[in-house]
């Protein structure tokens, strides 16, 4: 049975694992995190961990936050270049470079059991389905299906103009504009953006900072997690706003995205931020956005949506995608 290495690399940890299996079925071992503005090369992260879990690979597989171009890419929040060339000439063995919300899509046919939450049921039957993915950043994909298999495909749907619906947003445009030229619905819908809308949501509404929230954003971890927290323990009313706020946005990019793939197939909603606001995505925010779309909501309706419950689902696409003879 073949074992690769698989990882899934993302702009505040790169997750590595050895994968076997036969069919959709994949079996991790040796799964690992590690922070990845620690390392200045990909490289220094995969020899790191081949060192400690000391087993022979015959191939590598990665997901990688960024896009891929001739087996090559250039990752979108770290200083890293990584080259499917390179990689296979410095550890002697195949790699697969995949965009990381690709390799979420291979991944679905592995999820069971509680590694999925349906929001909404829908009408369950085949069709495209798409994924999004806010995290460090904001990942989108899609899957293909052409009536006997599905194909997944990597976008770069993250970085589309951002659409403000409300005066508020409008004014949030105007604020980000100023600072960045360009407004992505990265910059509105991501954990990296979680501060600047709390920056903006301050100086909206007049509202001071309390100072044991200052004294936790000051620590030095991530600034997004304290404000979620805020949120979800309702300490600080703003930030029970802003997290309601984040989720309406959510729910409304999602939608685009349904939209724009057409996916009777379903919605997923993967990235490191859906599990921990669950409780948040469960209220009515995130679908009343999701189907707010005029004439199209009756069909946004029928789309089942579910969130990824699991941080697994790349490191299982990415066995997936290497098994596969329209990959490798």
């Amino acid at each position: 049975m073949k074992r690769i290495l698989v990882g899934d690399i993302g702009g505040t940890k790169t997750r590595l694992a050895l994968a076997e299996g036969e069919g959709a079925a994949v079996v991790l071992m040796e799964v690992r995190a590690y922070p990845s503005l620690h390392y200045a090369t990909l490289e220094a992260v995969l020899e790191e961990y081949l060192t400690q879990v000391d087993f022979p690979v015959e191939g590598i597989a990665l997901g990688v936050a960024g896009p891929v171009s001739g087996q090559r890419a250039q990752v979108t929040n770290l200083p890293w270049v990584v080259e499917g060339a390179a990689l296979r000439q410095h550890f002697g063995v195949e790699c697969v470079l995949l965009n990381d919300l690709e390799a979420v899509a291979w991944g679905l046919p592995a999820l069971e059991g509680d590694e999925l939450f349906s929001l909404q049921v829908g009408v369950p039957g085949e069709g495209n389905r798409a994924v999004i993915a806010a995290g460090t950043g904001l990942g989108e994909a899609g899957i293909h299906w052409d009536g006997a298999r599905f194909y997944p495909f990597a976008t770069e749907g993250g970085h589309a103009s951002f659409a403000p619906r409300t005066e508020r947003e409008m004014a949030l445009w105007r604020f980000l504009q100023a600072r960045h030229g360009h407004v992505s619905w990265e910059r509105v819908v991501s954990g990296m953006a979680l501060p600047e809308l709390h920056e903006f949501l301050r100086a909206y509404e007049r509202s001071s900072i309390p100072a044991w929230l200052q004294a936790a954003l000051e620590e030095g971890g991530s600034a997004g997690a304290v404000l979620a927290q805020a949120a979800l323990e309702a300490t600080d009313p703003l930030c029970v706003e802003l997290m309601h706020w984040f989720v309406r946005l959510y729910g409304a990019e999602a939608g685009n995205l349904a939209l724009k793939v057409m996916s009777r197939g379903g919605v997923y909603v993967g990235g490191g931020i859906a599990p921990k606001i669950l409780p948040l995505l469960r209220q009515p925010g995130f679908l009343e956005s999701f189907v707010d779309k005029g004439r199209m909501r009756p069909l946004l309706e029928a789309m089942p949506v579910r969130v990824i419950m699991t941080d697994r689902v790349a490191l299982y696409g990415l066995a997936l995608a290497a098994r596969s003879p329209r990959i490798c």
